[in-house]
């Protein structure tokens, strides 16, 4: 089976180093990074104290501490942070312009990558690997632009930072609950209680799920519209395939009631990805649509 490479230039990476590396990580961030050894891997999250996303990015193990695979517009911002929050620690937080990020899908077998790091992408299977090394490396194997991946993500229905923004979503609003990003019998962390709240009285009403048109859906921040009324906001789009943030139960009255839902006048149609497993706004969980 072929495998599908692509070079993701929205993405930087940014070193970790020191002996308190993981104990620092597990006191700020929403995944368990406790236990990890060199080449395991986590998606998590950096939250507000009021719960929501204000990074989110992967961690990647190694001997001398981690790597973190971010996106690029927002690695001096996240740099910035986590070095307030240091404190004394004996780290070091650093930018490696050196090194670009990809990612691999639909095959199992990679290409040998020279001083580079390989690990499974920890949210779905079906996203495949994300690969970091120097630059010149990646692109040598590259062999699908950028919004290959972009549709090959959308279809999945997984969102990233370009869809998930900063300081605008919970973690329960991007899915983050349905993978490993979020660990809530884990101790504190900054924005917690709002998550752990969310978790136990079941009140993420919002989901950010998978759309598709019959043409070109518009740029983010369209309205989704149900019966004249707002259900949702259009996330990302490329083509007729997007991401949009859907209040579910708004969404699942109008569907009772037979009305579409639309995006600047074109039918959309919203599907339940297959990993999920919240529970419809009829009360069944599982399945699509």
């Amino acid at each position: 089976m072929t495998v599908f490479i692509a070079n993701l230039p929205d993405r930087a990476v940014i070193e970790i180093k020191g002996d308190d590396t993981l104990p620092f990580l597990q006191d700020l961030v929403t995944a368990n990074v406790e236990g990890l050894r060199p080449g395991d891997a986590v998606h998590s999250a950096l939250l507000t104290p009021q719960g929501k996303i204000l990074f989110d990015f992967f961690i990647l193990a190694i001997d001398s501490g981690v790597l973190v695979d971010c996106a690029a517009q927002s690695t001096p911002s996240l740099v910035q942070r986590l070095t307030m929050y240091r404190l004394r620690r004996a780290l070091s937080i650093e930018p490696v312009d050196d090194l670009a990020v990809a990612a691999a899908w639909g095959g199992a077998d990679l290409p040998a990558v020279d001083d580079g790091h390989v690990f499974r992408d920890p949210r779905n299977e079906q996203l495949g690997s994300r690969l970091i090394a120097p630059h010149a490396v990646i692109a040598s194997i590259a062999s699908q632009p950028p919004e290959a991946y972009l549709d090959h993500r959308y279809r999945l229905g997984i969102g990233d930072a370009a869809e998930i923004g900063s300081s605008e979503l919970f973690p329960h609003e991007a899915c983050y609950d349905q993978f490993a990003s979020v660990d809530f019998s884990k101790g504190c962390y900054v924005g917690q209680e709002v998550v752990s709240r969310m978790q136990h009285r079941g009140t993420a009403r919002s989901r950010l799920v998978p759309v598709d048109g019959s043409s070109a859906l518009p740029a983010a921040g369209a309205k989704v519209i149900a019966d004249d009324k707002q259900v949702g906001t259009l996330l990302g789009a490329h083509g007729s395939n997007g991401l949009a943030l859907i209040r579910l139960d708004r969404a699942a009255k109008a569907a009772q009631a037979g009305k579409a839902l639309s995006v600047d006048g074109q039918p959309i149609t919203m599907h339940k990805p297959a990993w999920a497993r919240w529970p419809d706004a009829a009360g069944s969980a599982g399945g699509n649509d």
